[in-house]
């Protein structure tokens, strides 16, 4: 359902939140490292959650890539829509291009309320409530 990217940017997403607290910042290096993805890709795609507003970025000798209190509170949901768009809830659950209604792939009718549930976590979850679990040792980010 979500493109690789997509699942790389919610696990970098959580991963800033759960060092926020205290005030941290990390580098493209430390990120990619932690959350085991390519670090030409985490560079990318945190350039764009940044100019999209998720997440911030600072230059210089301390700098690096955070998130505030405020952009925590943001649901799921954003980060999706920033990398993936829209029509990933969309989508059939086979990747078929014209699966409708009328003309349904095999999965159609079972896929499509799981789509729809999934949609609704991702906007009902903030930020904060996936990152509040990994810092207390009850979700992790790496497998």
């Amino acid at each position: 359902m979500l493109s690789l990217t997509c699942k790389a940017s919610v696990k970098a997403v959580i991963y800033l939140g759960s060092i926020a607290e205290h005030g941290n910042r990390a580098s493209i290096k430390e990120i990619a490292a932690f959350i085991n993805e390519n670090e030409h890709t985490v560079g990318k795609l945190l350039q764009k959650l940044v100019k999209d507003g998720i997440i911030n970025s600072y230059k210089g000798p301390k700098g690096g890539f955070y998130i505030t209190a405020k952009q925590q509170k943001q649901p799921v949901i954003n980060i999706i829509h920033s990398i993936d768009g829209e029509e990933v809830f969309n989508q059939c659950g086979l990747g078929l291009s014209k699966c409708i209604e009328t003309r349904p792939c095999p999965f159609h009718n079972d896929y499509k309320p799981v789509r729809e549930m999934f949609k609704q976590m991702c906007s009902n979850k903030r930020i904060c409530d996936l990152h509040e679990n990994v810092n207390k040792g009850l979700a992790y980010l790496t497998g």
